[in-house]
C-alpha cells in the first residue's frame, strides 16, 4: 500500500510557500507605514501604487497555495524575523532613508525566495510547477518595485542630507529598467487589473491541469517512490478539489444547468472516492497493477472533466456575471483551503 500521503520535499516546499504568503503580508504592512510616515508627496505616490500592487500579490501567492495543495505554518525563522522587522520599522532610531533600504532588501529577499521555489519545483515535480506558475507575476513584481525603490533611495538619501533634489539621471535609467521589467513579465499572468480574482472557471481548470500533470508524470515512471509521492499529491488534490465544487459550484449551478446534468457531476465524483482508496492500498513496488488503477481513475476523470470545461463552463458564463464568477471562485479557495487545513491535521 502507499506508506504515506506525504513527501519531504513537497512539504518543505509548503514550508516556503506559507514564508512567502507571512512575507508578502508583512510587506503590505510596511508599505501602508512608510505611506503614513512619508514627509515626500511624490515618493508617497509611488508607494501607495506599490501598496495596491502589494494587496493583489498577496491574493496571487495565497492562490498559488491553494492550488499547491499544502496549508502549512510559516517556518520559526520567519516568525522570529518578522516580529524583529516589525520592532524595528516601529522605532525612531531609523531615518525615513534607512527604513526604506531595508524595505527594498525585503522586496529582494522575497524576489529571490520565490525563484528559489520555482527551481525546487523543477526539480521535484512539473505538477508544482503547474500550481506555482501565477507565481511567476509576483516575481516580476518585486523586481519592478526593486528598482522603483533604488529611484525613491536616491531622492529620499539626498533630500535628507541637502534639502535639495537630486539630479534625474539615475532615476530616468529606474523608469527605464521598470519598463523593460513590465515587457517580460508581459508574457506570464498579471494582475495588472481591477478584478478582485480570478473567475471559477479559470480556478477549476488549474485544478484539471495539475491532475492531468501528475498523471503525466506517474505515466512516465516506474520507480515505486516517486508513484507513492505523485499518488500522494493526487489522492489530496481529488479530494479536495471535488469538495469545493460540491459544497460551492454545483448547488450554484443546478437551477441553470439542470438536475439531470448537476447529479451526474456530483455521482461521477462519487465514484472516485472507493477508486482513490483502492490505489492506495496498492503497494507502489507493484507498479504495473498501481499504473493500472490509475489508468481507470485517469478515464474516469478525463470524461468528467471534459464536461465541466464545455458544456457547465459555457453555462456558467450565460448565466452568472463576472462578480457572481469570482465570488464562487473565493468561496472555492476558502474551501480548499479549510479542507486542506483539515487533511494536513489527520
Amino acid at each position: 500500500m502507499v506508506a504515506t500521503l506525504d513527501d519531504t520535499k513537497r512539504l518543505m516546499i509548503g514550508e516556503r510557500l506559507a514564508d512567502l504568503k507571512a512575507f508578502q503580508s508583512l510587506i503590505l504592512s510596511n508599505d501602508q507605514k512608510l505611506i503614513d510616515a512619508c514627509p515626500y508627496d511624490d515618493v508617497r505616490e509611488r508607494l501607495q501604487n506599490m501598496l495596491e500592487d502589494d494587496r493583489k500579490n498577496l491574493g496571487i501567492v495565497e492562490t498559488v497555495i491553494v492550488q499547491y495543495g499544502i496549508q502549512t505554518e510559516p517556518s520559526p525563522a520567519t516568525r522570529i524575523f518578522i516580529e524583529n522587522f516589525e520592532k524595528m520599522m516601529e522605532g525612531d532610531q531609523f531615518t525615513y532613508y534607512q527604513k526604506l533600504i531595508h524595505h527594498e532588501l525585503m522586496k529582494h529577499g522575497q524576489a529571490m525566495s520565490g525563484i528559489n521555489i520555482h527551481k525546487a519545483a523543477q526539480k521535484v515535480g512539473a505538477d508544482i510547477e503547474v500550481a506555482i506558475a501565477p507565481l511567476n507575476t509576483v516575481n516580476f513584481e518585486g523586481r519592478a518595485h526593486q528598482e522603483q525603490l533604488k529611484g525613491m533611495l536616491e531622492q529620499v538619501g539626498v533630500r535628507e542630507m541637502t534639502g535639495m533634489d537630486a539630479d534625474q539621471g539615475i532615476w530616468a535609467r529606474v523608469q527605464d529598467a521598470v519598463a523593460a521589467l513590465s515587457g517580460v513579465a508581459g508574457s506570464v499572468i498579471t494582475q495588472n487589473t481591477d478584478k478582485q480574482d480570478m473567475n471559477i472557471q479559470t480556478l477549476i481548470r488549474l485544478d484539471h491541469n495539475k491532475v492531468n500533470t501528475i498523471f503525466t508524470e506517474i505515466g512516465a515512471t516506474k520507480d515505486p517512490q516517486k508513484l507513492q509521492e505523485y499518488f500522494g499529491q493526487l489522492y489530496k488534490d481529488i479530494l479536495v478539489h471535488a469538495k469545493a465544487e460540491e459544497e460551492v459550484v454545483y448547488p450554484r449551478i443546478r437551477s441553470f444547468y439542470g438536475d439531470e446534468n448537476t447529479q451526474e457531476l456530483y455521482d461521477e465524483q462519487a465514484e472516485w472516492r472507493p477508486m482513490l482508496e483502492e490505489i492506495k492500498s496498492i503497494d507502489p513496488a507493484s507498479a504495473d497493477q498501481f499504473r493500472s488503477k490509475i489508468k481507470d481513475l485517469m478515464e474516469h476523470l478525463g470524461d468528467h472533466i471534459r464536461q465541466e470545461e464545455s458544456t457547465m463552463f459555457a453555462a456558467i458564463d450565460k448565466n452568472c456575471s463576472t462578480e457572481e464568477k469570482e465570488q464562487m471562485a473565493t468561496e472555492f479557495k476558502a474551501v480548499k483551503t479549510r479542507v486542506q487545513q483539515e487533511m494536513s491535521s489527520m
